[in-house]
């Protein structure tokens, strides 16, 4: 599967964007989806997951404790994409968002455990 993450920009403190990551070549509901970002000196860290393990009932969401309140992952498998809502955005959430897929069926925060990944968007927080 092929991943286009898209939606970064600049924002201001207290602001907001939503991030897409397309999916093409295969079908978001057939894998975990998750955020991963990483800042300038800094190693990529886990933002969200989105499991979808035999339909609706599996389709369970879990974040970071740094966005949790703010952030919220949800998809759409009729367009094949999976969506970060990103709320009260701070300087500190500045970093290169990546969009990933793991053909796991179970929540994972580890890089290891993606299987694909999508080319980043910058996402930048002005204080």
């Amino acid at each position: 599967v092929q991943l286009q993450a898209s939606g970064g920009g600049l924002v201001t403190s207290g602001g907001s964007l939503r991030l897409s990551c397309a999916a093409s070549g295969g079908t978001v509901t057939s894998y975990t989806m998750g955020w991963f970002r990483q800042s300038p000196g800094r190693e990529r860290e886990f933002v969200a997951a989105n499991t979808w393990s035999g339909g609706w009932s599996g389709n369970n969401r879990y974040y970071a404790e740094s966005v949790k309140g703010r952030f919220t992952i949800s998809r759409d498998n009729a367009k094949n994409t999976v969506y970060l809502q990103m709320n009260s955005l701070k300087p500190e959430d500045t970093a290169v968002y990546y969009c990933a897929a793991s053909a796991q069926s179970r929540y994972s925060r580890q890089e290891h455990e993606y299987d694909y990944w999508g080319q980043g968007t910058q996402v930048t927080v002005s204080s």
